[in-house]
């Protein structure tokens, strides 16, 4: 790698030359193809390589990603966290890279998995810019993946979780160029938040990605949102009839994009019914998204938790977590949990969990409104505990964090909702605060200082300040308290598996 006077900077990977920046004292490359275009023929096709390219390939501006579409939250500035939506564009397989402008090697590397509900986000928004973790010595990189129906649709005929296929690729490049931006290929930290984390929670016990990363972080997921493939065809099915198309790899590449994205909108409306329930009665995703990793192929042979307790990712060192009041960003920034009473809670609630009433007494109906039993009540059964629960079945190392930092958006209501830590784990306060900022007007540097260190601290070298997690001691670390004490099981421990 090299850099001359007017601040462009040359790296060379296998397939060729690259043209980035320097931009004060971060090198960035933006824009760089792990796989090739997954269109065409590659399309609904797992990864395939990139073809080498003659001369010096421009990484100036981020380029295209993932087909999409975003809707507005009133009150809230969505671009921050998830992009500025839908950047049309072929070659969307590609990864942004940061490091620091100096010549350095051996510098630990840090590989983000966006968010979005496996059908919106990308590498480049801005409240996740990697250039602080490049500024503090670390190599960062960002990636894009296939989302929604080109990403976790088990069509038949079609290699099923090809998004999570996308990642293991992108793992795979980063282990043969690395080394290329100064990075240590042996000392990588797979990171990520709720969609993202869901597929890294995913990937730790995955066959296919074994060897591929030493740690993980894992920032309000876990491994419980994953389909049989069987429930998952009934959505399929559905797709395949709002399109018009045969439920085949065919029938849906004949589909126009616009009408997949209506499709993918329909379907994930809270009104529309389908049953995506397994064996057990339960809905695994509690309809958030109905686009999800499957289970039972040669990406996840079986059930996460299964894989876990059998010791798969037992040499992966993990830090896993949540925020105290996860669902606020959906219940709160809609309105939801003000305006419903108890009845409409068990309507929602039965829809994913066979024991609805039971759970909301257990989270105070009856003492507090039927809207924020349920809202307490999913933000345990949906992230807070099935993460302890990944923690206690994974063999290997495993710290425990709680996010408990409370944004004033909202009029004060948004709280440590979803989404609030990012900020802070990548030092970019000011993405997320002002008149619709997630953090509200202001937020505090001494936390995102801290949180920021705690993240690079990890990804160096494992070092974290507080115990190991365990069934017995229980220990959890909290943020803003800055100490790590004794959590009881949660009321949602008696409703999930």
């Amino acid at each position: 790698m090299s850099s001359d006077s007017n601040s462009t900077v040359i790296a060379r990977v296998a397939a060729g030359e690259l043209c980035g920046r320097s931009i004060n004292g971060v090198r960035r490359f933006l824009g760089i193809p792990y796989a090739a275009s997954p269109t065409g023929e590659h399309r609904f096709a797992a990864p395939q390589p990139v073809a080498a390219w003659a001369g010096i390939r421009d990484t100036l501006k981020p380029g295209p990603n993932a087909p999409q579409r975003t809707r507005a939250v009133p009150g809230l500035d969505v671009a921050a966290l998830i992009g500025d939506g839908w950047a049309p564009g072929d070659d969307y397989l590609t990864l942004n890279v940061w490091r620091p402008d100096d010549d350095h090697t051996g510098l630990p590397v840090m590989v983000f998995i966006h968010g979005g509900g496996f059908v919106v986000g990308s590498k480049d928004a801005p409240v996740q810019d990697g250039a602080t973790f490049a500024r503090d010595g670390v190599v960062c990189i960002a990636i894009n993946y296939r989302m929604g129906v080109d990403g976790f649709l088990p069509i038949p005929g079609v290699p099923t979780n090809l998004g999570l296929r996308d990642m293991i690729a992108a793992l795979h490049w980063v282990r043969q160029e690395a080394a290329a931006f100064g990075g240590d290929p042996d000392n990588v930290t797979v990171f990520g938040e709720s969609a993202g984390a869901m597929a890294i929670a995913d990937l730790v016990t995955s066959p296919l990605a074994k060897g591929l990363f030493r740690r993980a972080i894992i920032q309000s997921g876990h491994g419980g949102m994953t389909r049989d493939i069987g429930v998952a065809r009934r959505l399929v099915a559905r797709m395949a009839k709002l399109l018009g198309v045969a439920a085949t790899r065919d029938g849906f590449a004949s589909a126009p994009i616009e009408a997949v994205l209506d499709a993918i909108e329909t379907v994930s409306l809270p009104t529309t019914r389908i049953d995506l329930r397994g064996s057990d009665g339960r809905e695994p995703v509690f309809g958030i998204s109905r686009f999800v990793p499957v289970h039972g192929d040669d990406v996840l042979p079986v059930e996460p938790l299964d894989a876990l307790k059998t010791g798969a990712g037992a040499e992966i060192d993990v830090l896993i977590g949540s925020n105290a009041e996860e669902m606020n960003l959906y219940l709160v920034s809609s309105g939801v949990r003000d305006k419903i009473g108890r009845l409409i809670a068990w309507l929602a609630l039965r829809r994913s969990q066979p024991r609805a009433w039971s759970v909301l007494n257990a989270y105070g109906a009856g003492r507090q409104s039927g809207g924020r039993a349920l809202t307490d009540a999913m933000t345990d059964l949906v992230f807070r505990w099935p993460a302890r629960r990944f923690a206690e079945e994974h063999r290997g190392r495993t710290h425990v964090y709680e996010f408990e930092w409370r944004s004033t958006a909202f009029g004060g209501e948004l709280g440590a909702a979803h989404a609030v830590e990012i900020p802070f784990v990548f030092d970019t306060l000011a993405t997320a605060t002002g008149p619709e900022g997630l953090l509200g007007q202001t937020a505090p540097q001494e936390l995102a200082d801290r949180m920021h260190r705690l993240w690079i601290d990890f990804a160096r070298d494992g070092s974290l300040p507080w115990a190991e997690f365990d069934r017995d001691t229980r220990q959890v670390y909290r943020i803003e308290a800055g100490s790590a004490a004794h959590e009881p099981a949660m009321p949602a421990a008696a409703y999930l598996p």
